[in-house]
Order: C-alpha cells, then structure tokens, then sequence
C-alpha cells in the first residue's frame, strides 16, 4: 500500500478510493439501480408499446408497411391487426359482423401493451373498399381517394368516441409503399 501524508481521516478516505473492491461493488450497485425501472415493469407484466397497426390482409402490403414502420423506427413497438380493407373493414357496413372483433382488440392492446396511438393503414387499389362502396367509388384516383379519405375520416371519429386517450393516425398507401397522410 502506497505511503499516505497528512491527516488521518483524509488518509482513510484515499485508501478507499484506490480500492479495488469498493470500485466494483459501487458499479455493480449503479447497474443495479439501472435496471430498476425495467425489472419493476417486467414484474407488473405491463410493457409499454408505440401504437396499434391496422392494416389490411392483401399480401402486396405486408412488405410496404413492414418498411413504413421500420422507418418509423417502431419496429418491435406495436400491435397489429390486419383485417380485409384495414379502416374500411373496421367501419363498412357490409363488414359489420367485423366491427366487434376490432374493438375487442385494440382495448385488449391498450390494457396489455398501454399503447397511446392508432395508425390506419388504407390502400390503394383495395378490393374491399370495392365490395364495401362499389366499384365507382374506386374507379378512378380521385374517386378511390375520396372513398379511403371518407372511411378514414370514419374511423377516426369512431377511435375519439370510443377511445379518446388514443391519438390517431391514418393514412393511404400506394401499392409501392408510399403513403399519404390524413388527419
């Protein structure tokens, strides 16, 4: 052990900065209080998630809007629920026997996951909307626009009546995975 000059409580107090045990054990402390937080909310069972993702079942949009939420760096961060048409399965009366199945899950996803938001993913060239509202409604860019912005707009108004603590986000997506939002 090194020489130590002056007083003897100074003295005291360098010969525990130098120790190597006490070092470690104050380390292992910190990484300890670390973890704290995250082992409290492992214990309760509650995780806290990004969002709720509905999208619809067309396998030509699994890719797109894997890549959006990627993007979004919400990758690991959220539910999904993927159901024909996305928001126009959720709100189309001809899907009405769907409806419930949706509810059920996005309150499910809040009580489990605590999400604090919902993204709608509509798409373009969607045959559901055109079993839903008929092939007018989808015949041409600004009619299809027109009949995803109107479903969106639906459920939107839905999500705040029925769960107004969720933000909402909604949107259309062109089959190569660009999307323009609606609010």
């Amino acid at each position: 052990m090194m020489e130590l000059h002056g007083c003897a409580c100074c003295a005291d107090l360098l010969e525990r900065r130098f120790d190597r045990r006490r070092f470690l054990m104050t380390g292992a402390a910190a990484g300890i209080s670390a973890m704290l937080p995250t082992l409290a909310l492992a214990k309760s069972g509650k995780k806290t998630y990004e969002a709720m993702v509905l999208s619809c079942i067309d396998p030509r949009l699994q890719e797109p809007v894997r890549h959006y939420t990627r993007r979004r760096h919400l990758t690991g961060k959220v539910s999904q629920f993927v159901i024909a048409g996305a928001a126009v399965g959720v709100v189309a009366e001809p899907f009405k026997d769907w409806h419930k199945a949706w509810w059920d899950n996005v309150t499910t996803s809040v009580q489990l996951h605590n999400i604090k938001r919902v993204i709608a993913i509509d798409h373009r060239d969607c045959g559901a909307a055109k079993i839903a509202y008929g092939e007018a409604s989808v015949a041409n860019w600004k009619a299809e626009t027109a009949t995803h912005k109107a479903a969106l707009a639906a459920f939107r108004a839905q999500m705040k009546e029925r769960l107004p603590q969720l933000s909402v986000e909604t949107g259309l997506m062109a089959l190569n995975g660009r999307i323009e939002m609606f609010s």
